[in-house]
């Protein structure tokens, strides 16, 4: 018996019948019910019966030396590369533990969301197996630096599997180093696929189609609802995390989505511009300088917090309101900048853009040689200027202006 196969599972008086999942152990079966939970059940003494072999077919892959796997359903249809990093979208349960854990390479990722098979050939390749709290900037070299080879390889798109609590730094380091052609497209899952609930195969079926899509443009596509009937597209760098456990925990920032995918028709609505596939020549620039930090400013807190900035290329500030600290910050903050520091300030508020040209402590600031980064997200903006300071001549400069939709032109209702 293998992955895939329908079995009925007896043991110690009691039946269940299902789908054979992968296992993160030799020890356990995992059977998928048909209500949708997974079921762990132990192979001491177990009598298994399989009922229907290759259910989810996707015993044609072939895998290259360089661990790469093809697998090939039609050769009319498009080729999406599933490149895997690792999070709740590519795991498993340890019934040992009960605890959830990253273990599914791309390949299983086609026997884990059985959904997936015939809307598309795949190459899938693993760039990482790490929960995404472990991302550092090496695995998002690794990660542009993959994708430019798939695409080279003839991907017609790319689908990133990630876990969600990191996919907007992710996301927007690949906004800034690539240039791409085709669709790049982040999911994950907000609940293992072992739980009813679990939005892995909605997530997972809906980047594929937007991967197969027009919008040659870095997007995260979760779901737009709690519903399960359709997922947003959200822009790269205007994303951000809002929930620790809902569905629809991403929303796009000062705008509407990029766009949605219906996960009944597929069809595919886009709400504002975009660039069309095919438009831009496929470029990397992969330098990255992560000497760069992000630090939230807050009432009480000491300066002193910033002593450990010395000898930093960048900083990012998280001012409150039009982007404000308090007036004893600002003689060690001019520090920094004479030291060489570039400080770029933006705003803890969700919405809006920061304006250091209103109040006296803006003025001082911007006086002090800070720059005001617009309405970028903060998280976007410590990326951002890790590319800048290594990629381009003038990286302060760089923060007041657009360079991957990060900054919007100016600030208005959009709801």
């Amino acid at each position: 018996m293998n992955a895939g196969d329908l079995v009925r599972v007896t043991r110690a008086g009691v039946t269940n019948e299902g789908v054979l999942m992968p296992s993160s152990t030799e020890e356990y079966l995992v059977v998928k019910l048909d209500g949708g939970y997974n079921i762990g059940i132990a192979r001491e003494d177990a009598d298994v019966d399989v009922l229907e072999t290759d259910v989810y077919d996707i015993e044609d892959a072939q895998t290259d030396s360089d661990g790469t796997s093809e697998i090939e359903f039609d050769e009319d249809l498009p080729t999406i590369s599933l490149i895997s990093t690792g999070g709740t979208i590519a795991s498993t349960v340890d019934y040992r533990t009960g605890a959830v854990t990253a273990q599914f390479d791309a390949e299983d990722v086609l026997r884990a969301v059985p959904d997936l098979a015939g809307r598309a050939n795949y190459r899938g390749r693993v760039v990482a197996n790490i929960l995404s709290e472990n991302m550092t900037t090496d695995v998002w070299v690794d990660l542009a630096e993959a994708v430019v080879e798939e695409i080279e390889a003839g991907a017609d798109g790319v689908v990133i599997m990630h876990g969600t609590d990191t996919m907007q730094f992710s996301a927007s380091a690949l906004a800034f180093m690539l240039d791409t052609p085709v669709p790049i497209v982040f999911t994950g899952s907000q609940r293992s696929a072992d739980r009813p609930s679990s939005d892995n195969v909605m997530n997972a079926v809906c980047a594929v189609e937007a991967a197969k899509g027009d919008a040659a443009e870095v997007m995260i596509c979760m779901h737009a609802s709690e519903s399960d009937d359709a997922c947003a597209l959200h822009e790269g760098t205007r994303v951000r995390k809002n929930h620790t456990s809902r569905r629809d925990a991403f929303r796009t920032i000062g705008a509407k989505p990029l766009g949605e995918v219906d996960y009944e028709s597929e069809e595919i609505t886009f709400r504002r511009d975009y660039t069309p596939r095919g438009e831009t020549d496929l470029a990397l620039h992969a330098d990255l300088d992560d000497e760069v930090e992000l630090v939230k400013f807050t009432p009480g807190m000491d300066p002193a917090a910033l002593d450990y900035l010395d000898g930093k290329s960048g900083l990012i500030i998280e001012g409150t309101g039009l982007g404000h600290v308090h007036t004893d910050f600002i003689p060690r903050i001019e520090e920094l900048v004479d030291d060489g520091t570039v400080v770029a300030m933006t705003s803890q508020c969700l919405e809006g853009r920061v304006c250091d040209r209103v109040y006296d402590t803006g003025r001082d600031l911007l006086d002090a040689g800070v720059v005001e980064a617009g309405d970028t997200l903060p998280g976007t903006a410590k990326v951002k200027l890790m590319w800048a300071l290594a990629n381009l001549s003038d990286p302060a400069e760089a923060m007041g202006r657009d360079i991957a939709g990060e900054l919007t032109e100016r600030s208005v209702p959009w709801e």
